[in-house]
């Protein structure tokens, strides 16, 4: 038996530690018991919560806790030194080297075998893949402390005094592996605040991780292994309309896979005592594309928009470079998303379509920025983003350009309708939940608020009571073996 727990404790590169897996859950319970004994000791609470982080990280990436802890201890002291230095040549220095730092560990990680696989490819020799192990959640963790970095040169935060409360920032495993990407100004003044955890944030909490079981364990796991999976992994033994149904079913797949670790982020905060950003706002009720990245991966896109776009010279070089900031900023984003043409791709067919947008709202249809259509032309309008963007997942998800081009081949060239009555049958359960994701998903704001405030009254036992058959469901649903984020990968 003691063998058995050791195993369960220890790293094992096959069964990382997630949020929906029962050992997450166990720990959870024990974490939060000494939390709530530390509530009003805040030193040693950071210290506590800092420990488990790591722990966390550990449980899901080995000893790439060592990585995460070089990043933060090299970014918190450049920032301290930015931060006394009134030379604006050594601060740009000191900023060069951050980011140097930042982004060559990113590089080297998760781009060297790209880069070296694309220059063979180039001069024509044979290129060996080196091994070189992924650290999950590197894109997110390194965004973060960039952004703290950043915004301290450009002095719209003091550095933080002590190194403990910026590793336990950094490290704060809620949003660690899979973010939201938290910026420091937005989290750094709840550290020191007094622990307030009122009952409407137990509520939300609770609701959040909850939607976020149900939306990544149940929905989004049976409709990846039990159908989409399927259709990816051989396009060509299915109709164009199985292409198709797969290529929805991943729509849905990945909103309710990262949606939902991002709601069960969000809800673990709360119950600790802190606030993250909304992630995500109903992304496919989106009216264009631009407004679709104003609602999908939030945190993402206002941290491209703010670093990287805004960096570029934004909307402020006129209407040539306006345009190709757009694209350029996409197709780094599309690169962030993963080390392969397809995200490159992927990224820089959404910049196109961005600057598209922005070409026919100011010359064709002259509609400023705030503008919102209504009536049918509003459902016409999401009815083509929904297509549009649902269409560029193809080179998102498969990992070849031949295999997306396979799909499209049968989607318009094989469509065969007239096997959709069996397809139904044969899959009822996965369109059973892809139906109900969309429903959820298109659930009213103010329905939400409505039911987190009656779970605000409930007591704790009708709360527990609750919580229980939601992870018995989400026991007899999903998969024997863990399935990982999607976001993990990247």
């Amino acid at each position: 038996m003691l063998q058995n727990i050791a195993r369960q404790l220890t790293y094992d590169p096959h069964n990382p530690l997630i949020f929906s897996s029962g050992l997450f859950m166990v720990l959870f319970v024990v974490f939060t018991l000494v939390y709530y004994l530390l509530r009003n000791k805040l030193t040693p609470r950071i210290i506590f919560v800092t420990l488990f982080s790591y722990y966390f990280y550990y449980k899901t990436s080995g000893l790439c806790m060592l990585l995460l802890s070089g990043i933060t201890t090299t970014d918190y002291l450049l920032a301290r030194a930015l931060g006394k230095s009134s030379s604006q040549g050594r601060r740009r220095v000191l900023l060069t080297l951050s980011l140097a730092v930042d982004l060559g560990l990113l590089c080297y990680f998760k781009y060297a075998n790209f880069f070296g696989a694309s220059l063979a490819a180039i001069v024509g020799h044979n290129f060996q893949p080196w091994d070189i192990f992924l650290p999950v959640g590197i894109s997110f963790f390194t965004f973060q402390s960039m952004s703290y970095t950043i915004d301290v040169y450009r002095g719209q935060l003091k550095p933080l005094d002590r190194w403990l409360d910026y590793a336990f920032y950094v490290s704060f495993f809620p949003q660690l592996v899979a973010g939201p990407i938290v910026r420091a100004r937005d989290f750094a003044p709840q550290i020191h605040r007094p622990l307030v955890i009122t009952r409407r944030m137990i509520a939300a909490g609770i609701y959040f991780i909850i939607i976020g079981l149900v939306k990544k364990s149940v929905i989004s796991d049976y409709i990846s292994l039990n159908f989409v999976d399927r259709i990816f992994d051989n396009p060509l033994r299915y109709t164009g309309l199985e292409n198709l149904c797969g290529l929805l079913g991943y729509s849905m797949q990945i909103y309710c896979d990262f949606s939902g670790y991002s709601d069960m982020a969000i809800g673990i905060a709360l119950l600790l005592g802190y606030h993250f950003p909304t992630n995500f706002d109903a992304p496919y009720k989106s009216e264009s594309v631009t407004d679709f990245w104003r609602r999908w991966h939030i945190s993402l896109s206002t941290w491209i928009r703010d670093y990287v776009y805004i960096s570029l010279g934004g909307n402020r070089k006129g209407k040539l470079r306006t345009h190709v900031n757009l694209i350029v900023t996409m197709l780094l984003a599309g690169l962030w998303h993963g080390a392969g043409w397809n995200f490159v791709l992927w990224g820089g067919l959404h910049g196109v379509a961005l600057s598209g947008h922005k070409w026919l709202r100011e010359n064709v249809f002259r509609h400023d920025r705030h503008y919102h259509s209504h009536g049918w032309r509003r459902a016409g309008a999401i009815a083509l983003t929904f297509t549009l963007v649902t269409l560029l997942w193809i080179p998102f998800r498969n990992h070849s350009l031949e295999a997306g081009q396979h799909m499209l081949h049968q989607i318009v060239y094989n469509f065969h309708p007239e096997v959709a009555a069996g397809m139904i049958a044969g899959y009822k359960w996965v369109f059973l939940l892809i139906v109900l994701g969309f429903a959820g998903h298109c659930f009213p704001l103010k329905w939400q608020n409505r039911l987190i405030a009656r779970l605000s009254m409930c007591n704790v036992v009708a709360v527990a009571v609750l919580l229980a058959a939601v992870i018995y469901l989400v026991c007899q649903v999903k998969s024997s073996d863990i399935q990982p984020f999607i976001y993990f990968q990247f």
